[in-house]
């Protein structure tokens, strides 16, 4: 299973590591990060994930932010499944989320061991 992960913060991808040491020491997932939605839309426009699983998104993030993100990704990509993270748990972006079509809305501090089962049940 390939994941992506979209955030601008860089130490996302320290924790996201280290809380899924043990998938990724088995070869369950591979984990991929962009740190910003330009730069993830440019990895799938150049193919160079092939049949990636998951794409896990912040909402906030300078440029384009992760709903603008969602919403191209369903557009162009509609067989890839895409989770939302954000810091602000407000039905607005929690509505504009379900509408673009994402298939999951986590709200931070992540809560890992729920992730986890939410990603492995795909």
């Amino acid at each position: 299973m390939k994941i992506m992960v979209v955030d601008d913060e860089q130490d996302v991808q320290l924790l996201f590591r280290q809380k899924f040491r043990r998938e990724l020491k088995q070869d369950q997932i591979k984990l991929y990060f962009a740190f910003s939605a330009e730069e993830a839309l440019e990895y799938l426009q150049s193919q160079l994930i092939n049949r990636l699983t998951l794409l896990v998104t912040d909402i906030n993030m300078p440029g384009m932010n992760g709903l603008e993100m969602l919403k191209v990704v369903k557009n162009n990509y509609p067989n890839l499944k895409v989770f939302i993270i954000t810091a602000y748990d407000d039905e607005f972006n929690y509505l504009t989320a379900k509408q673009y079509g994402a298939d999951g809305y986590i709200t931070k501090p992540i809560e890992f061991d729920k992730l986890k089962e939410k990603i492995l049940n795909l």
